[in-house]
């Protein structure tokens, strides 16, 4: 059997389409994630597949959560289509592969930035607008501190990782020096 990022795949892509037309990006997000996590909980995970619950009741019950999260009726069948088919454990790779679509879609990439030591907030702001101008996206900063990069920062946005940390120089010259 496939795995559940690839069976997620053309459901995160349909989702994405129905989230474009009706220009409901936020909420389809948040619906997703909601799914997402409620797939998740011991609650829910303990009846996927049990077999004294019908299909269509786990299905009524989680489409009736979706609704209420603003999409209706596409929301519901949504949830329906992915109890029908087996497919409500893939979810969260639904609600994580959406969002990576509508980041792209909105030009908008999430950073990560781990510092050695706290970065006051007027310094946060000039990094973020280089960070932006660098990837020419818009970003959504993570601020994080590590005291063991003893001095810089480290930056990772997606793929790429920008390593200007002392520990990072310090691992270059140390393999320099043993190669």
């Amino acid at each position: 059997m496939a795995d559940l990022s690839t069976l997620a795949r053309p459901y995160a892509k349909a989702a994405f389409e129905l989230a474009q037309e009706s220009k409901r990006f936020k909420e389809w997000g948040e619906a997703l994630n909601a799914l997402a996590a409620a797939v998740k909980s011991p609650e829910i995970s303990s009846f996927i597949g049990h077999p004294a619950l019908l299909k269509a009741d786990l299905g009524d019950v989680l489409g009736k959560m979706l609704a209420g999260a603003g999409l209706g009726e596409q929301g519901a069948s949504l949830v329906k289509l992915l109890v029908e088919n087996n497919r409500l454990k893939a979810a969260p790779f639904i609600a994580e592969q959406f969002e990576a679509m509508r980041a792209e879609a909105e030009s908008r990439v999430d950073v990560e930035i781990t510092s050695a030591t706290a970065i006051p907030p007027a310094q946060q702001e000039k990094l973020a607008d280089a960070v932006s101008k660098r990837l020419s996206r818009d970003v959504v900063v993570s601020w994080k501190t590590d005291e063991s990069l003893v001095a810089g920062a480290l930056i990772r946005a997606g793929d790429l990782v920008i390593d200007g940390s002392m520990k990072g120089e310090l691992e270059k010259l140390r393999t320099a020096l043993a190669g």
